[in-house]
């Protein structure tokens, strides 16, 4: 049952305007971790999950208010494994027409098989080493990145929208196309994932001969192998649907260690120590994810009225890994054109003013008054 208005004295509704609406299409982790974040900001979150058990798990620790499909819903969040996307997607799509997005982190064949302007590809660079919904934290997305994939079929006031509801759960927006999604994360997610599954099996194995070996792990053994604890269900789903991004990482990471191994057999200290050398650079260079107001400056492109045009900008700056602070679209009520208002840091400014110049764009950039 939907909740109720709030009533005043004299019984008549009061005139606060209704909550935002949202949908969660399974309530693990991220889904929970979700609806708790939305109710916290004043939204009324109705969801599903196969397992009933789990759902009313959810509505008991505050990840959602009630159960059931909400056709009225603005957005529907789906966080099901990968496999069970594309038809929790178009359901969604079906029951109402709200905009849906979903959680997966495999984009490719996800975006491909749900071929609606409403449909927003999404994923949260979020987790944690609890498990389901009793893991669930609404700070989950506070300082994290999320990756928007938008394509030219994509409507953009979905994207807008949905761009704006992730930002206001505290996580970085970023926007990449699907494939471009799919070869990174191989790299920053799925294979170190499947690397701390390898070493945590290395030592196991060892630990049957050795038993204090494991009492002997360290601080760098246990942050390694750290993700190893993470709930091993949705993984097939995910090699499966990225399989040939993760086998061309895992040969380069093959490589990469065979390079090493040839470095320690042949006591090359100097080359050992320049292999060390560049790797603690490039660890210490990893970009922060703080960005300060007066970091920013006002980047406005006049875009046309078309489809896919934000696609377009958005996905460029991903790929030029210039971050999005803030976006919205002022349509012209004159004509067919309107113009995009992106907030970036003003370090990356000109990357970005120049190649959309390169791409037909005419972007003026000022400092944020």
């Amino acid at each position: 049952m939907p909740a109720r208005s709030p009533r005043g004295s004299a019984g008549r509704p009061m005139s606060a305007a209704p909550p935002r609406r949202a949908g969660i299409v399974g309530t693990g982790l991220i889904g929970g971790s979700i609806g708790m974040a939305l109710r916290a900001r004043g939204w009324h979150v109705t969801g599903t999950d196969r397992d009933a058990a789990r759902a009313a798990r959810a509505v008991e620790l505050g990840a959602l208010d009630e159960l059931g499909v909400d056709p009225d819903a603005e957005i529907t969040f789906v966080a099901t494994p990968v496999r069970a996307i594309p038809d929790a997607a178009r359901a969604a799509l079906d029951a109402g027409p709200g905009i849906v997005t979903d959680v997966g982190s495999v984009k490719g064949s996800v975006v491909a098989a749900v071929d609606s302007p409403r449909f927003v590809g999404g994923h949260p660079m979020a987790g944690s080493e609890q498990e389901g919904v009793d893991g669930a934290d609404p700070d989950l997305f506070s300082g994290a990145v999320w990756v928007l994939t938008p394509t030219p079929r994509t409507d953009d006031e979905a994207f807008s929208r949905t761009a704006s509801i992730v930002r206001d759960l505290g996580a970085d927006l970023v926007a990449l196309d699907p494939e471009h999604h799919d070869s990174l994360v191989a790299v920053v997610s799925h294979v170190p994932h499947l690397t701390a599954a390898a070493l945590m099996q290395l030592a196991d194995r060892a630990a049957a001969e050795h038993r204090a070996l494991l009492r002997l792990a360290a601080g760098g053994f246990r942050d390694m192998t750290r993700i190893a604890a993470g709930h091993p269900g949705i993984w097939p789903d995910i090699c499966g649907e990225n399989r040939e991004a993760i086998v061309e990482v895992l040969d380069r990471l093959v490589d990469a260690l065979r390079e090493v191994r040839g470095i320690v057999a042949a006591d090359d200290r100097a080359r050992l120590l320049d292999v060390l050398d560049r790797s603690r650079a490039a660890r210490l260079n990893l970009p922060s994810r703080v960005v300060q107001p007066e970091q920013l400056c006002e980047m406005r492109v006049p875009v046309p009225d078309r489809a896919g045009v934000l696609a377009e900008v958005t996905t460029l700056a991903g790929r030029l890994d210039v971050n999005i602070a803030d976006l919205e679209i002022a349509h012209s009520a004159l004509g067919d054109e309107g113009v995009l208002i992106l907030l970036v840091e003003d370090t990356s400014a000109e990357r970005l003013r120049a190649a959309l110049v390169e791409a037909g764009y005419r972007p003026s950039v000022s400092p944020l008054e």
